[in-house]
């Protein structure tokens, strides 16, 4: 046994057999139960035996001593012994023979609670008042175990067998050292029993605890592997319900990070393009500016024209990026103020209303009652922007975006509708997840990066609000936005 680094190391030979981890591990409990579960029960039979063997033993005893007790009483009643006439075959045969038997003591008490007669002979003479004579005197033989001193003590009455008065008390002390070295015989015995049954228990346990808990060290096995790559099998550990129900979760999650990986996979791919892109074509146009000597004005001025558009474009892309990064800090601040929601959302309509009028879009604004919330203004912009510029993007030539404001006592509700391509059943789950873009092309026709909702779902989502979509391909899409009229830190 030795102490490697504050743990404790359990060695056998050349072999590391507990660690100090094991002690907190699952299979050391299951062991401990197991164990505390076997040897408990042992022991406490053990004991029950021995202790019901012990009052048995007693209560055999207690019952022959009473026996002979009577029946020597009535044989001192009809000899007269008490009233002075000498005996000397009680004496001889029956006093000494029931001492020597139960290895025991008697003394014969008159009716002055003097004692006439003890075996031992040392206390002839003396007077004995004590509470077991006094209840035998009232009719009422008693017997009492003394379990600390080891012996049994029983009074008898002695009566006349003509008037049935009683003349004395024999007092019979007997020793039960017999039984307790039979007792002590058969502890021992059980403390033997009870170590052997201790170790095949702990060795069963051993065993029995390492094979319940194998399911999970092969879960453990294949979630680490996870560290080095993703494993294209999942996971089926089905020996127990609880490690059916961790596979399934493991495979979920394996699942789902599988997914985030491609997806920001292609976000690289995706925006390692769209940042090239431009810087291409400004390349491009910039070059041929320069190859061409003596260009007309209106020639630069064309080129700058689109060389101004790629820069915009750049910049969009960034400053999503930046967006997101922002939002992602666990630590961002909110700048919560009160606020007037509907002329926050007449602001946003009529930055986003010249993007619309380009593409023939009516934008409609509707609110049903004033409302005043704790928000913050930047963060909560940004969402709801996001949703109405893809309203107007993702919509059909001559279509309609539609934007509602409403509250009760607790939230306000935005909502935002329109008329659109709408989003394809399989993918409406998946459009809050970042690089997430259900229309490729079309997205990266209009410029879009695939964060938007992503940014939009964080900002809600930091006003401890929650935003929902439904969607029919080809008919439109609305948007839900319940966000607390007051906010909670």
């Amino acid at each position: 046994m030795c102490i490697q680094s504050g743990e404790l190391v359990i060695i056998l030979g050349d072999k590391i057999y507990f660690r100090g981890k094991f002690f907190k591990s699952l299979r050391f409990r299951i062991m401990l139960l197991l164990i505390v579960i076997g040897i408990i029960p042992c022991i406490v039979v053990g004991q029950g035996i021995i202790s019901n063997y012990e009052k048995r033993a007693v209560s055999v005893r207690t019952a022959e001593i009473q026996n002979q007790s009577t029946m020597l009483g009535s044989r001192l009643g009809k000899a007269g012994y008490l009233k002075g006439v000498p005996s000397e075959t009680l004496d001889a045969e029956l006093l000494a023979q029931l001492a020597d038997i139960y290895s025991g003591r008697i003394l014969l008490i008159d009716d002055e609670f003097q004692v006439v007669k003890d075996t031992y002979d040392m206390e002839e003479g003396k007077t004995i008042i004590s509470e077991a004579v006094m209840e035998c005197y009232e009719g009422n033989n008693t017997s009492e175990y003394d379990s600390k001193n080891h012996y049994i003590e029983v009074t008898q009455a002695i009566q006349d067998p003509n008037s049935g008065q009683t003349e004395g008390i024999m007092l019979v002390s007997v020793s039960t050292d017999s039984v307790v070295d039979s007792v002590d015989v058969l502890h021992s015995k059980a403390v033997a029993v009870e170590i052997a049954v201790g170790v095949v228990i702990i060795t069963i346990s051993f065993f029995v605890s390492a094979l319940l808990v194998r399911p999970f060290g092969r879960i453990t096995q294949a979630i680490g592997a996870v560290t080095e790559g993703y494993d294209t099998d999942n996971l089926h550990e089905n020996a127990y319900t609880e490690t059916m129900l961790i596979s399934d979760a493991f495979n979920k999650m394996l699942g789902r990070l599988k997914i985030l990986d491609d997806s920001r996979q292609e976000f690289v791919s995706n925006v390692s393009h769209e940042l090239k892109t431009p810087l291409t074509s400004m390349k491009v146009l910039a070059d041929s500016l320069l190859a061409q000597e003596g260009a007309p004005a209106e020639l630069y001025q064309e080129f700058m024209e689109d060389i101004a558009a790629e820069i915009e474009r750049e910049n969009k892309i960034i400053n999503d990026l930046l967006s997101l990064v922002k939002l992602d800090k666990t630590s961002a601040d909110l700048n919560i103020k009160s606020e007037n929601i509907n002329d926050l959302l007449e602001l946003i309509l009529k930055r986003l209303r010249p993007i619309a009028v380009q593409h023939n879009i009516e934008v409609v604004f509707e609110s049903f009652r004033p409302v005043i919330a704790e928000v913050d203004e930047v963060k909560l912009t940004l969402a709801i922007s996001n949703l109405v510029e893809n309203a107007i993007k993702y919509n059909h030539e001559e279509g309609w975006v539609h934007v509602s404001l409403n509250a009760d006592y607790k939230y306000f509700y935005i909502k935002v509708a329109d008329s659109g391509i709408g989003i394809p059943e399989d993918a409406v789950e998946h459009i809050f997840e970042r690089f997430y873009r259900v229309d490729k092309s079309h997205s990266r026709e209009i410029g879009g990066t695939g964060l938007g909702l992503a940014i939009a779902k964080n900002a809600i989502l930091m006003h401890r609000g929650i935003v929902k979509v439904h969607s029919k391909e080809g008919e439109g899409t609305t948007f839900t936005v319940r966000v607390p009229l007051t906010y909670i830190a």
